[in-house]
This record gives structure tokens, sequence and C-alpha cells, in this order.
């Protein structure tokens, strides 16, 4: 079996709680973060809402008039890591505030480039964890998995797992040590994401990431047009 040993994960709890309060979402979280440990895997986890987290689409929103900006210690996490896992409860049916305002800090960063002239996000996979009491898992799985494909990251199989209890006011994952922990669905979707984060980190890291031809755009600006059909194309 493939050793593990050398990849780093980071989980982001979009949570509307501080971690100073018990949160649902960390309690699913904590599924994949014990196996990727089990295998070898570092992990680290921030609870987003205990940042001071201007918006804003820029990488440091201190040079946009913020006084102070919590992200930029994030950014250096997130590009250290070789698979990030966005976790969110569902609210309104959709993914927190807190989880928009981590994938537009996510976007800042999206225009910069690797070493190989690609862009920065490359070589890395993403996943995320859902959980709530009102539909909307996968919505939010195909929000969240969309807009971290889009900023360059590789989304492996079935990388989504959540759990949402009966509709309505009710238990959430975890309450009591119980609700949830024997729903074999989630258990299982949530191991199989797992695995596929961590099978595919290590294909792209024995790889050396995606290959560099045809989505370079320093060779892009240059002039080199990849076989398109239009090479004059501007």
């Amino acid at each position: 079996m493939a050793r593990y040993d050398d990849l780093k994960a980071l989980f982001l709890n979009c949570s509307l709680k501080r971690s100073n309060e018990p949160s649902h979402t960390q309690t699913l979280m904590d599924v994949p973060i014990a196996i990727m440990e089990a295998n070898g895997v570092s992990t680290t986890t921030t609870r987003c809402a205990d940042l001071d987290m201007p918006p804003g689409v820029q990488p440091d929103m201190t040079e946009h008039g913020f006084d102070t900006d919590g992200w930029p210690a994030v950014q250096k996490q997130v590009m250290a890591a070789d698979i990030l896992v966005i976790g969110t409860p569902i609210w309104l049916g959709d993914k927190s505030s807190i989880c928009t305002r981590v994938i537009e800090r996510l976007y800042g960063y999206s225009g910069k480039l690797n070493d190989k002239g690609q862009y920065a996000y490359y070589g890395r996979v993403g996943g995320c964890i859902v959980t709530g009491n009102e539909d909307g898992i996968k919505h939010v799985g195909m929000n969240v998995l969309y807009s971290l494909q889009h900023l360059g990251y590789v989304i492996p199989p079935q990388a989504d797992a959540g759990w949402i209890g009966e509709a309505g006011p009710g238990p959430s994952y975890g309450d009591d040590g119980t609700v949830g922990l024997d729903n074999e669905f989630t258990q299982r979707n949530t191991t199989f994401m797992a695995w596929n984060l961590m099978h595919m980190a290590r294909m792209l890291k024995d790889a050396g990431g995606i290959p560099a031809h045809g989505n370079q755009k320093t060779a892009w600006d240059k002039g080199e047009r990849f076989d398109h059909p239009n090479p004059e194309y501007r």
C-alpha cells in the first residue's frame, strides 16, 4: 500500500461557532482527520469563525483599507497543504456565510502562479464535509467543489460527505454522543472521501503535480498557443 506520511491536509471548519463552542461540523470532520492521521498524514484544523477575516478578493485586505486581516496566515497553511477539506453547516439551504467568505479569500490568491507558470493551486486536491438538519448536502457539495476546481484544485471521486437529520429543528450530528454516528451512508462516504483525497494527493505528488503543458499562463502571455486552431488569437 502507498505511503501517505509525507502529505499535509488542512481542514477549514466554516461553522458559525467559534472554537470555544462545540461544532457538529467538526465532529464529522474528525472522522476523515482520524483516518488520515492513522496513515501518517499531518493534519491542521482552523476554525474560521475565530479569524478576523474581512471580505474581499485580495490576498491581504490590510492593503485595501482594513486594519487587520487574519487570512494571510491561513493562506500560508493552504499553500503548504496537499489536501484541503472545507467543512460547513447548511443554513437556509446553502453553505454558511463564513464558507462563502473563505472561498472568496481563496479566490483572492488564485491569480498567483507556481514555479511552472501554472496557477498556484494546481497539484492540490480538495473535498468538503457538510452537516445540518435541513436539505442541501448535494447542493452545497456542488457549490464548494465547483469553486475549488475552478481555482485549480483537483477533485477526486466522491470528494464530499455529509449528514442531515430530520428536517426542521432537532438534534444535529454528534448530539448526545450518538446522533448520526451510526449512519452507515455517512460513515461510508466520509471514509471513501478521506481515502480518495489521500490517493489523489499521492498520485499528484508522485507525478510532480499537473503536467505543465497547455496550462501555463506565463507561456500563453509570451505567445504560445498550445495547438489552438487559431494561433493568432490574442
